[in-house]
C-alpha cells in the first residue's frame, strides 16, 4: 500500500485508499461489522472493533461467497478468502467536495447464496465521473444469512444490509457523500433486497430512493415457510437447525448441507422451488411479507421507486425432465385454462422453452408489475421499465444483461461474452443517465414519465428506447396476483 493514498477518518478508525488515474478515489474492503465467526457466526452484526493505524483499503476484502453460483456465471464474481466478509467498498469523485454528493448503495445478486461485491461490473468509475458516490457491500449468504435457526436472530443477511446502511449514514460524509441523499439499489437477489428493505421498519430513514433491478422476492415468504425449510434441513441432514449445531462447521461442510437442502424431492411439500434461503417475514425485523407490505400495505409509501426487468430473464432455464408442461405450469400457479392461454401467447415456442418463460413471469415480471400497479393506485412515485435489447450472442435479453449498460461499463471484463463485441454505447448512455438522474433528483428524467394507474407508462430500453403504455398487460391478465 502506498502511504500517499487518500486518508479518511471513519467512526472506527482511519482508512487509506487509492487515487485513480482519473483523479477519483476508491476505498476497498472497509469493515462495517465484526467478522461473523465463532459466537458471531449466526449473530446479528456487531460494530467492528476500533483501530488506530490507517487501514489498508486498496484491495477488495473477503467475500461471503465461497464458490460461484455456477461454473460459469454471467457476471464475473470473484470470491476472496477470509473471515471479515462484512465489508464494503466506496468509490468517490472527491473526499471533500464543496457540497455533499448523492450516494448509490449497491447490493449484489446471486440468489441469496452467492455473488460478490468485488465484481468488475460494479466499479463506480462512471458514477464518479457523473458526480455520484458508489458504495457496494457484502453480506452473509445461504445458511449463514437466511436459514431460520431456533437459537439465532432471523434474517441475518438483512441485518447486514441495515448495518451497512447505518455505516453509510454515519461515515459517508467523510468520503464526500451526503447521508441524506442515499439511494439503495440492487439486481436479482439484490433487487429483492431493495424491495425487502422497503418493508423493514428498522431500515426506514436510511435511504431516500430505491432502485430494484430484476428484483426477486420469495413467495410464499412468511414464518411458516421459514420453519418448514428448517424442518426440511433437519430431516435431510440429521442436524438440528440451530446455531449451536452449525457454528463450528467448516465452509465446505456447510455448503454440502446447503446443497442437501436445495435438492428437489417430494418431501419439499409447499416450499417454493427456488430461493429456499431468502429473506422472510419473521414477525419482528420484517413484520409482514414484503410482497404483501408493498401491494396492500404502506411499505415504501414515501420512497420513490424505479423497478423493472429484462424481457427474457430466465427464458433459457430448462424444464425438469419427465414432467409434463401442464404440471410444470400448474406448479407455478396456472390452472388449465390459463396454461392454455399462456402457451397460445407464445406461438412457435417449443414446450421445454415455455417453462423458462413462465419462470420469468412468476419470479420477475408479475411480482414487480403487481408492486408497480399497487403503488400507482396510491399515487406513489414509481417508474417501470423493461430492458428489451437482445444480445447478439444469445438473441435474448437475459438476466443480468442490463447491468453493464446501467453502470456504463461496456469495456469491463466479461461483457463481450454476454453482450457481443460492440454493445450499443447509446443504450448505456441512456440507461446510465436515467440512473444518475434518479440518484441525484429522485426522478429519472423528463423523457421517462411516472407509472400511473391510467397511463402505465413503461420505459422500453433498446437501441431506440421508447415509452409505451402498459406493454406487458398480458402478463397481468395471465398470471394470478
Amino acid at each position: 500500500m502506498t502511504s500517499t493514498g487518500p486518508l479518511v477518518s471513519t467512526t472506527r478508525g482511519p482508512v487509506r485508499g487509492e487515487r485513480r488515474a482519473d483523479g477519483t478515489c476508491r476505498f476497498l474492503g472497509i469493515p462495517y461489522a465484526e467478522p461473523p465467526v465463532g459466537a458471531l457466526r449466526f449473530a446479528a452484526p456487531e460494530p467492528p472493533e476500533p483501530w488506530a493505524e490507517a487501514l489498508d483499503a486498496t484491495a477488495y476484502g473477503p467475500t461471503a461467497q465461497r464458490r460461484p453460483f455456477a461454473e460459469v456465471t454471467t457476471i464475473p464474481e470473484p470470491g476472496v478468502p477470509g473471515a471479515g466478509v462484512l465489508n464494503l467498498n466506496v468509490f468517490t469523485p472527491d473526499t471533500a467536495p464543496a457540497e455533499g454528493l448523492p450516494v448509490l448503495v449497491w447490493i449484489h445478486g446471486g440468489g441469496y447464496v452467492a455473488g460478490s461485491a468485488a465484481s468488475p461490473w460494479y466499479d463506480g468509475a462512471a458514477f464518479n465521473r457523473d458526480g455520484v458516490v458508489l458504495v457496494s457491500l457484502g453480506y452473509r449468504l445461504g445458511i449463514e444469512g437466511f436459514l431460520h435457526l431456533e437459537d439465532a436472530p432471523d434474517n441475518r443477511g438483512v441485518r447486514d444490509w441495515i448495518a451497512a446502511l447505518e455505516w453509510v449514514r454515519d461515515n459517508i460524509a467523510s468520503f464526500g457523500g451526503d447521508p441524506a441523499k442515499v439511494t439503495v439499489a440492487g439486481q436479482s437477489a439484490g433487487g429483492g433486497a431493495v424491495l425487502t428493505l422497503l418493508a423493514v421498519p428498522a431500515a426506514q430513514g436510511l435511504f431516500r430512493g430505491a432502485l430494484a433491478v430484476s428484483g426477486a422476492v420469495l413467495r410464499p415468504d412468511g414464518p411458516e415457510t421459514a420453519r418448514a425449510a428448517a424442518r426440511l434441513f433437519t430431516a435431510r441432514t440429521g442436524l438440528p437447525a440451530t446455531a449451536a449445531a452449525l457454528r463450528d462447521l467448516g465452509d465446505d461442510e456447510l455448503l454440502a448441507l446447503q446443497d442437501r437442502l436445495a435438492e428437489d424431492g417430494p418431501d419439499r411439500g409447499g416450499l417454493p422451488p427456488m430461493l429456499t434461503l431468502a429473506p422472510f417475514a419473521d414477525g419482528e425485523l420484517i413484520p409482514v411479507p414484503p410482497a404483501e407490505a408493498l401491494t396492500t400495505g404502506g411499505a415504501g409509501a414515501g420512497v420513490p421507486l424505479v423497478l423493472g426487468f429484462t424481457a427474457d430473464e430466465f427464458s433459457t432455464v430448462p424444464a425438469p425432465e419427465g414432467v409434463p408442461l401442464p404440471a410444470l405450469l400448474g406448479s407455478l400457479g396456472l390452472d388449465e385454462e390459463r396454461a392454455a392461454a399462456f402457451a397460445a401467447a407464445h406461438p412457435g415456442v417449443p414446450e421445454p422453452a415455455l417453462f423458462g418463460r413462465a419462470l420469468t413471469d412468476v419470479v420477475f415480471r408479475r411480482p414487480n408489475l403487481a408492486v408497480a400497479d399497487a403503488r400507482a393506485a396510491r399515487e406513489r412515485p414509481t417508474w417501470l421499465y423493461e430492458f428489451t435489447w437482445r444480445s447478439p450472442v444469445f438473441g435474448l435479453a437475459l438476466h443480468c444483461l442490463d447491468l453493464p449498460f446501467a453502470f456504463d461499463l461496456l469495456d469491463a471484463e466479461g461483457v463481450p461474452r454476454v453482450a457481443g463485441a460492440a454493445p450499443p454505447q447509446v443504450l448505456a448512455d441512456a440507461v446510465h443517465r436515467a440512473w444518475v438522474a434518479f440518484v441525484k433528483d429522485q426522478d429519472p428524467g423528463a423523457d421517462w414519465p411516472r407509472y400511473t394507474a391510467d397511463g402505465r407508462a413503461t420505459m422500453l430500453w433498446d437501441t431506440e428506447s421508447r415509452v409505451a403504455g402498459d406493454p406487458i398487460a398480458h402478463v397481468r391478465a395471465l398470471w394470478p396476483s
